[in-house]
């Protein structure tokens, strides 16, 4: 069995659906989800299904001394990031090599980096005038949106799409997608 940790900053939409995806899996377990914001709506979704919670503002996020000690409490084995918005620590990075990865609203290399998360990420594509766009899952490293692609999805753009609309066209990716993409890593660690 590998317990999945999920870190999250927001809302917890593709927190949700991963851990109804892998509810009664004989291989993944949803073990805790992490977030940086103790107001994340994530963590009362994780609550509502049952799933250990915990809050790790950006001091004790940059703490091995609170991290490893709680990600061991839960026996972890693989992170992955789902809106999940600080740099993830190197010690954390070196604690689980290639096992953390991170979903980003644009096809990297484009649209990545410092500043390029959420709406930022949509109204850049929007400002561009790109006829497409899509998500990315990729691994982690200790530069912001540089890891390894594992995996991208996209969805056309039309001139009168507004910043929203490509949100939402975006998103739909993230939530059929997501889930799928994840359980694929997985079963590679099995």
């Amino acid at each position: 069995m590998i317990n999945l940790a999920i870190f999250v900053s927001g809302s917890g939409t593709n927190c949700e659906n991963l851990i109804k995806y892998f509810s009664g899996s004989d291989s993944v377990n949803c073990a805790l989800v992490v977030s940086n914001k103790p107001d994340a709506y994530a963590l009362v979704r994780a609550e509502r299904l049952g799933v250990a919670t915990a809050v790790a503002p950006k001091a004790q996020l940059n703490d091995s001394e609170f991290m490893m000690p709680l990600l061991n409490e839960h026996h972890i084995d693989f992170i992955v990031l789902a809106g999940f918005l600080p740099l993830v620590p190197t010690f954390l990075i070196d604690a689980f090599p290639r096992r953390i990865i991170n979903i980003h609203p644009a096809l990297l290399p484009k649209y990545g980096g410092k500043g390029m998360w959420g709406h930022h990420v949509h109204e850049a594509v929007k400002a561009a005038g790109e006829t497409e766009t899509g998500m990315t899952v990729h691994y982690v490293t200790p530069v912001c949106d540089s890891g390894e692609i594992i995996a991208q999805y996209r969805c056309t753009l039309s001139p009168d799409d507004t910043v929203d609309d490509i949100a939402e066209k975006e998103h739909q990716l993230e939530m059929k997608y997501f889930p799928h993409v994840v359980e694929e890593v997985l079963k590679k660690l099995c």
